[in-house]
């Protein structure tokens, strides 16, 4: 609904005057959706084909996908196979996609195959199938091309699949800043399949994870209970429910992404500064860009979170055995609580960046207890130096353990 009012009582005319001056004022509806859909490369499953169209789509569809480029090492022949089962008029853009390439220049990559491939404005989303960089990337040139093109996501990674793919927000790194360019454009709609998680290595389960321990932390005691009894074998087996543990993978995923999706959904376009969610991300972006390439997104959150952890301690907003639990957590799903980076200079210079990102105040989730969260806005820099030694000695203890 849109209103159109004159600067004036008295409507188009003041004293013989025409007026100069309107406010328009108007509201757009939002509506996008997420859901669990597994073995989306299936022929059968019309889900990939029919996502995010409005009713009446052209057939045979048309379709960019613009996919990761590991990812089209592995699933490329299943994904061209449902293409010519289903009927599909398509393109594969294939784009090499990681942190460090997180930049403009993947952007007009992406908008050019738009362009090669003349998608329509409306009937024929985008398909991004890949990790948290390449849907991102995609989001921002799809959120430009034509100033609003819609587009499907599909993530192939665990911190995919529980935080970059259900967001509103798209972005690229400038400079030395994460995400200092982007914008608020969600996908229609996100396709949630965990069955790509098994050719998933390692070390990014465990980056995923680290998203999953943030909404456990700052909102969920149960998920964390589920992240401490069974977190290691759901890496072990690659979120796959082997040996029983399908019922497990269904709650803490549906959990998690629940847990995101409800923090979202009242401030998609962040008009409210605290955010729950932000946990984790005050002090991992400059983390993260400083150790480029030596630290996943995840991996610098868990940073962030085992920091704010010590903090909360050191106020009585989490307890000693709690702290204990959370670091032991963090460290049992491969997760790293110290980095050579955490030290004041860089922390403090963290800081006040994230100061300036947040309109002049700290606004910093601190975790109370296990499962809620508390903001503050003093933490100081003799706090950033007292935690930062401590993560040095809880690290340096475990590594004579031989636990690191």
């Amino acid at each position: 609904m849109t209103t159109l009012a004159p600067r004036s009582p008295h409507g188009l005319f003041t004293s013989g005057e025409p007026v100069r001056s309107w406010t328009v004022s108007t509201a757009k509806p939002v509506r996008y959706e997420v859901g669990f859909t597994p073995d989306v490369l299936d022929p059968r499953n019309p889900a990939l084909v029919g996502a995010g169209v409005p009713d009446g789509d052209p057939v045979p569809p048309r379709r960019l996908l613009v996919v990761e480029t590991t990812v089209d090492e592995l699933y490329g022949d299943r994904l061209r196979a449902y293409g010519e089962a289903r009927g599909l008029d398509y393109e594969i853009h294939v784009l090499t996609a990681h942190e460090q390439l997180k930049t403009m220049d993947a952007v007009f990559s992406v908008t050019e195959a738009m362009d090669r491939f003349g998608i329509a404005r409306r009937s024929e989303p985008v398909v991004a199938i890949g990790g948290g960089v390449l849907m991102d990337v995609v989001g921002l040139a799809c959120s430009l091309y034509r100033r609003s093109t819609p587009y499907v996501r599909v993530p192939t990674t665990l911190i995919g699949l529980v935080d970059a793919g259900v967001g509103a927000k798209t972005g690229v790194n400038f400079g030395p800043y994460k995400n200092r360019l982007g914008t608020y454009h969600p996908a229609a709609q996100t396709l949630l399949d965990p069955r790509f998680l098994a050719t998933l290595d390692r070390r990014h389960l465990s980056n995923g994870m680290a998203e999953i321990l943030k909404i456990a932390l700052i909102k969920d005691r149960d998920l964390f209970g589920l992240l401490e009894n069974h977190g290691g074998r759901l890496v072990d087996e690659h979120f796959q429910g082997d040996r029983g543990l399908d019922p497990v993978v269904r709650e803490v995923l549906g959990r998690a992404v629940h847990g995101m999706l409800e923090e979202l959904q009242g401030n998609l376009w962040e008009s409210e500064l605290e955010r729950v969610v932000d946990y984790g991300h005050s002090f991992s972006p400059t983390l993260e860009m400083r150790a480029l390439p030596e630290l996943l997104h995840g991996e610098a959150v868990c940073l962030d979170m085992a920091l704010t952890t010590v903090i909360a301690e050191e106020r009585g907003l989490v307890l000693p055995r709690e702290r204990r639990r959370i670091l032991d957590v963090m460290c049992g799903l491969g997760l790293p609580v110290w980095h050579r980076l955490c030290e004041p200079g860089v922390l403090g210079e963290a800081l006040a960046d994230t100061v300036r990102h947040r309109d002049g105040s700290q606004r910093l989730p601190l975790p109370l207890g296990i499962g809620d969260a508390v903001f503050v806005d003093d933490v100081t820099p003799g706090e950033l130096a007292d935690a930062a030694l401590s993560l040095t000695l809880y690290h340096t203890a475990d590594k004579e353990d031989g636990h690191a």
